[in-house]
């Protein structure tokens, strides 16, 4: 899984990066301007994997992971401009979802290319940049498509590409209206039709309101964004970047010190699982205790698939048992005894904490 880290100039979006990936990219106080994208890779902080890991005392604990891209050369105006140049829109295009940062916050050392903090205008211009993104893609799609429609009357593929162009349609109206395409009332089988498209504003988007030190923690106070798969989160960027470079021990102290009970960037981590609709299941043992990630609504034979094909080739059964219930139970053979660990088909639903043991044969 893929985010990118997008923002205005100056919009702290590095600072965001840093945070999120204990890195130590350069934060400076004026934006190049050119297309440049930092990549690192974090693991998912779930406490389930750290009790796991305690329990059964693996040679190996695995996380699920993220990677993030922090990803710059965006600005306001820059679609007018003749649209987003290939290596930008490349950058773009490979991410499963967005995470947006915006400024909230004052600092006389670090000026607003806008002269002015204002996040629902900073949100709004970057909202247009990608909408108006997809609209020139929409629109050259359809030229060349009513071209190729106007030319011949009959070939086997026209009457889907007829219902291209309708759907296509349909995206440039609500564009136009500046809705983004995830506002769309789109089917399973229209998104599939227009995936390979890579529509920016088709992408879940996490806006991450950089606060400043005192600002507040309701996103509410600033700005309102009542998108479909979207959603908002206050952080304070320079302490979480802070944060982010101590060890564990140095890390918990200084929660506790200010009875912070989490790091504000676990939460963004879990917001971005749910945009995506994506959960988490496990497998356990003396060897590994690991962490996998799954769309929600996957069965058994896919969670199969996700470890590895020939589980899913062969697949037989699934032993499974909830995180929850294993926990109360103690062990593996307590829950056996107690009845809560169940044999399923392929065809089972799996769900967010389910421990799975995969019966196979190839």
């Amino acid at each position: 899984m893929q985010i990118g880290i997008i923002g205005l100039p100056n919009s702290t979006k590095t600072t965001i990066f840093n945070a999120l990936t204990h890195s130590q990219v350069e934060t400076a106080a004026y934006s190049s301007g050119r297309v440049e994208t930092h990549t690192a890779t974090v693991r998912v902080p779930d406490p389930r994997v750290d009790r796991l890991s305690t329990m059964f005392g693996p040679r190996k604990t695995t996380y699920a992971q993220i990677q993030y891209n922090d990803i710059a050369g965006l600005r306001v105006g820059i679609g007018r401009e003749g649209g987003l140049s290939g290596p930008l829109r490349n950058s773009l295009a490979q991410n499963d979802a967005f995470l947006q940062v915006v400024r909230a916050f004052e600092d006389e050392s670090v000026p607003h290319p806008s002269s002015s903090v204002n996040p629902v205008r900073d949100l709004a211009a970057l909202d247009f940049e990608l909408l108006f993104s997809d609209l020139l893609i929409v629109d050259r799609s359809m030229e060349k498509l009513a071209g190729q429609l106007s030319k011949k009357k009959a070939y086997p593929e026209r009457q889907a590409d007829e219902a291209l162009l309708g759907l296509l349609l349909r995206l440039k109206e609500g564009l136009e209206r500046e809705a983004p395409i995830r506002d769309l009332a789109l089917t399973p089988e229209e998104l599939s039709t227009i995936r390979g498209y890579q529509f920016f504003t088709a992408k879940p988007m996490l806006v991450v309101l950089n606060v400043g030190e005192q600002g507040s923690d309701d996103p509410g106070a600033y700005v309102t964004y009542a998108h479909r798969q979207s959603g908002v989160i206050c952080l304070r960027g320079e302490l979480e970047m802070e944060i982010a470079q101590l060890d564990d021990e140095e890390a918990a102290l200084f929660l506790a010190e200010y009875g912070i009970e989490e790091p504000g960037l676990h939460r963004m981590i879990r917001l971005s699982y749910g945009l995506l609709g994506l959960h988490s299941f496990f497998t356990v043992g003396e060897d590994e205790v690991r962490s996998w990630t799954i769309p929600v609504g996957a069965t058994a034979l896919e969670a199969a698939g996700a470890i590895h094909s020939d589980l899913a080739r062969g697949f037989i059964r699934a032993e499974v048992i909830h995180y929850d219930d294993l926990i109360a139970a103690g062990s593996l053979d307590a829950a056996r005894k107690q009845g809560t660990f169940r044999l399923q088909g392929r065809d089972y639903v799996v769900k967010d904490g389910d421990i799975l043991n995969i019966r196979f044969n190839v």
